[in-house]
């Protein structure tokens, strides 16, 4: 009898390990829903983009995403997609208006220009974003963020310190110089994720920017990646840094990194 139930337990356990070798793991099943839509501000006609899961039933936090400095193109909305993936609803800003793209680093540096000098411009634009996606009944109003690319790092870093109502911001390759915080005005979260190789944002800009975090109290987190340019993040950096002979180039570590790291700081801001 002994040897009988012994035998029936190493079949039993013969048959689990085989099956837990095939087994499969369980694909989450996503329902990603995205639409193009137009907002306004101060007689402004903007251009934005929505995505969401509708296979989550419930209120789910809300992501305003600001594009690079070539506009609200593909690239953004391709990430208001992947954050959708990751269980929020994310709206894909456009602060320049009308959905104007640049052709060239000429044309968008004069589109970008008139924000770096104002930044509360980029703020009240930003706003406006923030006000069409709690307009969506997916939205948890209560847990608003914003994640940047670039400039977008850069207008959201801004808004950030100037107080705009958020609970996280998260800068991708952002430029670092701009205002500075004063005590209380920041409300946010911030994460910066920048490359050591951003030819772009100098030792002083990073050595100013941190200093008047620390002296303010302001959360932060800085994640520098190794070998890393400015727009790290973007598969076209490369060609575009060939084309118009720019320092830029696209690092597939990096980016696969920083996305990661935002997910768990996202998670953590929001308590999810």
């Amino acid at each position: 009898m002994k040897l009988y139930t012994r035998v029936a337990f190493l079949l039993l356990v013969n048959m689990l390990m085989m099956y837990s070798a095939n087994a499969q793991p369980t694909k989450i099943q996503h329902d990603i829903k995205g639409e193009e839509v137009s907002y306004s501000f101060q007689g402004i006609t903007m251009i934005g983009y929505v995505a969401y899961d509708a296979a989550i039933k419930t209120k789910r936090p809300g992501i305003v995403v600001v594009h690079e400095w070539w506009g609200s193109n593909e690239y953004v909305r391709t990430r208001a997609r992947q954050l959708a993936e990751l269980g929020y609803i994310a709206f894909a800003a456009d602060l320049y208006g009308d959905g104007k793209l640049a052709e060239d680093p000429k044309m968008a540096a004069d589109y970008a220009t008139p924000f770096y000098k104002n930044p509360q411009i980029a703020k009240e634009r930003i706003e406006a974003a923030i006000s069409k996606l709690k307009e969506y009944p997916q939205t948890d109003a209560l847990k608003i963020g914003g994640v940047g690319y670039c400039f977008g790092g850069s207008m959201l870093l801004n808004s950030a310190k100037l107080g705009i109502d958020m609970k996280v911001v998260v800068s991708f390759h952002g430029g670092l110089a701009g205002v500075d915080a004063t005590r209380g005005s920041t409300k946010a979260a911030l994460l910066v994720c920048h490359g050591d190789a951003d030819q772009f944002v100098s030792d002083d800009d990073i050595k100013h920017f941190k200093g008047n975090l620390d002296s303010m109290k302001v959360f932060y987190q800085m994640i520098v990646y190794p070998g890393a340019t400015h727009a790290f993040t973007n598969p076209e950096a490369t060609a575009n840094g060939k084309k118009f002979n720019m320092p830029i180039e696209y690092n597939a570590a990096s980016d696969k990194k920083s996305w990661s790291d935002m997910n768990f700081f996202l998670k953590r801001s929001f308590g999810k």
